[in-house]
């Protein structure tokens, strides 16, 4: 891409990629992208690799990425994109809770933050806001990541939990909602072997002993978290 900002095809629409890996999600998203006058769906993905692949090939205007996805995290997947393809900006648009990812994705290089929940105009509103070339936020994650900012390092942030890594930290805000390894396993695409090293560097990092230290940690955190 040779801009920094998008620009419109020949029929006057913004090209869209979208990276969500549930079917039927995906395609309302489609149709409802396609039924605006501006926009238009130029390719979708449900993978990270597929994801890097359709950028390379549809040069779209916008990535529209979902948190979890098959195998990998949006949160990694947006720092490859702004890694690779630096002049792409990336809209999260995903389901979990904007207080616990919105940070972390934004960090990462996104654009901007909207919940799957919000009202179809709300996301339109989201993506037109990324692709005019400003940052999109909720107006409560507005207020809140400017408090944050304004109570500097001595803040409430848990030092513990900022230090995790994004997939730790998926893990930890599944662990809270009450999910078992297999549970996770199957949720983010990942063997349980793999789900139980990370519960093991989970517990190392935040300085607990046992499982169940964990779980009422995780549990504790969440609900402060949202």
């Amino acid at each position: 891409m040779t801009s920094s900002l998008p620009f419109a095809d020949k029929q006057g629409k913004f090209r869209i990629l979208l990276v969500e890996d549930h079917p039927i999600f995906r395609q309302g998203m489609i149709q409802l992208i396609n039924h605006e006058a501006d926009l238009k769906v130029c390719g979708e993905a449900e993978t990270a690799a597929a994801a890097l692949s359709a950028i390379e090939k549809q040069k779209p205007d916008l990535a529209l990425v979902d948190i979890t996805l098959k195998g990998t995290n949006g949160v990694e997947l947006i720092k490859n994109i702004q890694s690779k393809f630096p002049n792409l900006p990336t809209l999260v648009l995903s389901m979990h809770e904007e207080s616990l990812y919105a940070e972390r994705a934004m960090r990462a290089g996104a654009r901007g933050y909207v919940m799957k929940q919000e009202a179809a105009s709300q996301v339109m509103l989201a993506i037109r806001t990324v692709l005019s070339g400003n940052l999109y936020l909720s107006p409560e994650m507005n207020l809140s990541m400017i408090q944050k900012f304004l109570a500097g390092p001595d803040g409430k942030i848990n030092s513990a939990v900022a230090g995790l890594t994004d997939r730790e930290l998926e893990i930890l805000h599944l662990i809270g909602k009450g999910r078992r390894s297999r549970e996770i396993a199957t949720e983010i695409m990942l063997s349980i072997k793999t789900v139980e090293t990370h519960r093991g560097k989970l517990k190392e990092k935040l300085n607990l002993r046992t499982s169940a230290d964990l779980v009422r940690f995780a549990v504790a955190w969440s609900e402060q978290a949202v």
